[in-house]
């Protein structure tokens, strides 16, 4: 069958940054093609670049067997190439109909927007994508993530989309929202749309997918069948190396224990969750988007307080019901999205590094800059940040420097427990390998880390104990000879149930 899309040899730099090199990928009509490869693989940018939205310094798009150079975005979709982002790209106080034919209404005689056929062809789409209670006159604003979904690719078909890309669709999911979304990507397989299904989740590949390709490094490592792989064997093609020198985890001893939940509930979010870390000990979080990993952790770091429970630190219990109250306790916490709340990236690496021990370097209302000089001087030796001083802009850097400014900025509290919300994410494997041999040096020095990860290799390289999350509630915690691939996957998929090693009994 010959191909509907093809990228040959193709090959991408953003500056001296080489992000695509020789990368061949093809789909036919009316299969599912998987995408995947760590954060930093080089997905999106092959992604942009099929949907014009980049283009490739070398190689050749073939689109029905013939070259083509899209000029951008507009005329690939012209051509039947749609992309459904992560970030739905809707429009909140408009309705359905309007997003759906956003850009290409239908017009009367007249050239004026043909509001009853509109309305009607949008319901005819929705529809076909079996939504028969979504109505077209309702504002996207009032919609769930799933029924916003449902627009967004509805708007793809409007387009009479040929080749479907879509873009981590379930990240945002709930579970049963995710079969139906799977059921609607078998329909469209079925009526011969060629889907590239970009996603980190391992069952959805082997559920949905016919062949799957992954990146790695900006390199194409291989096409498989999918009945030609296993989950061991995508892992082992996505790492690219033994386990071990990715993640160097030393098996360190336990101290005592720094921290303790007893029945900590956070209402309608997160629901009595007890465990311990000890120092020295990297106690790792795994689950879907949506199971209460970051708002376990915001509870703890005081952001979002308990509503009940208890919260001990070195065995005594403490209230916090605030960020600084949890600070004062000796907790730190390095957030997800490092952009938005743990950097601020106009100012210099200095005044980062400072930022949350200020109090402790200001005198009558005045910093002193030599201390502070000092402080982040110290951090770039110790973290091995690539800036060319303390003056240099945060945002001037790289991600994974940038994540080692915010390491560096919260360590300087001096914390006794350190948590980590996805520490990797958005860095090349370089600088994983680099954070990953920070938090194993940190846990030999006694700190004891809460480690949170959407990346189940790490999660399984780097923890000691697995501890899993499913809707709010735990699920399991696993001892680090007992995690496995298949064994926290099942924790993550099935329904609740009593975890299958209690923390606190350790």
């Amino acid at each position: 069958m010959t191909p509907i899309l093809e990228l040959k040899n193709i090959s991408k730099a953003f500056g001296p940054v080489k992000v695509l090199t020789g990368v061949d990928f093809d789909l036919r009509p009316g299969e599912v093609h998987a995408l995947m490869g760590e954060n930093g693989a080089g997905k999106s940018t092959m992604i942009r670049i099929a949907a014009g939205d980049h283009r490739a310094e070398e190689g050749e798009i073939r689109l029905d067997g013939k070259p083509r150079r899209f000029a951008g975005p507009r005329e690939a979709q012209g051509e039947g190439i749609i992309v459904v982002h992560q970030e739905l790209l809707l429009f909140p106080a408009l309705s359905v109909a309007e997003n759906v034919f956003l850009g290409h209404q239908p017009k009367t005689a007249a050239g004026l927007v043909d509001w009853g056929r509109m309305r009607r062809e949008a319901r005819d789409l929705l529809d076909r994508l079996d939504c028969p209670n979504l109505d077209v006159d309702q504002r996207v604003s009032r919609l769930s993530v799933a029924d916003r979904q449902r627009v967004e690719i509805a708007r793809a078909l409007s387009r009479n989309a040929r080749v479907l890309i879509m873009d981590e669709p379930t990240a945002a999911l709930a579970e049963a929202d995710v079969r139906r979304l799977l059921e609607v990507v078998r329909r469209l397989r079925s009526e011969g749309v060629a889907i590239v299904y970009v996603s980190h989740r391992m069952n959805e590949i082997f559920e949905i997918a016919d062949r799957v390709t992954v990146l790695r490094d900006g390199v194409s490592v291989g096409t498989r069948p999918i009945a030609e792989v296993t989950e061991a064997s995508l892992v082992s093609m996505m790492v690219g190396r033994d386990i071990h020198q990715l993640f160097p985890k030393e098996d360190i001893p336990r101290g005592e224990k720094r921290l303790e939940l007893r029945g900590v509930s956070l209402a309608g979010v997160v629901e009595d969750i007890s465990f311990d870390l000890h120092a020295g000990e990297i106690l790792g979080i795994a689950g879907l988007v949506g199971s209460g990993r970051t708002e376990l952790a915001q509870t703890i770091f005081g952001v979002t307080p308990a509503t009940s429970g208890e919260i001990l630190v070195d065995g005594k219990p403490q209230k916090i019901a605030s960020v600084r109250e949890a600070i004062d306790a000796g907790i730190a916490y390095v957030p997800e999205d490092r952009g938005s709340h743990g950097i601020i990236r106009a100012q210099p690496l200095r005044e980062n590094v400072s930022m949350a021990i200020l109090d402790r370097l200001t005198k009558f209302s005045v910093v002193d800059t030599g201390r502070e000089q000092s402080l982040a001087t110290d951090a770039i030796k110790r973290f091995s940040i690539r800036a060319r001083d303390a003056r240099q802009r945060v945002g001037q850097l790289s991600g994974g420097n940038q994540q080692k400014v915010v390491l560096a900025k919260w360590l300087a509290t001096e914390p006794k427990i350190l948590i980590l919300d996805e520490p990797t994410r958005g860095v090349d494997v370089g600088a994983k390998t680099e954070i990953h041999r920070l938090m194993g040096e940190l846990a030999k020095k006694g700190l004891a880390i809460l480690m949170i990860s959407s990346e189940l290799p790490e999660v399984l390289g780097m923890s000691d104990r697995v501890l899993v999350m499913r809707e709010g509630r735990l699920s399991a915690i696993v001892d680090r000879k007992d995690a496995s691939p298949a064994a926290v996957g099942a924790a993550m998929m099935q329904g609740r149930r009593e975890p299958a090693r209690a923390g606190a009994a350790r």
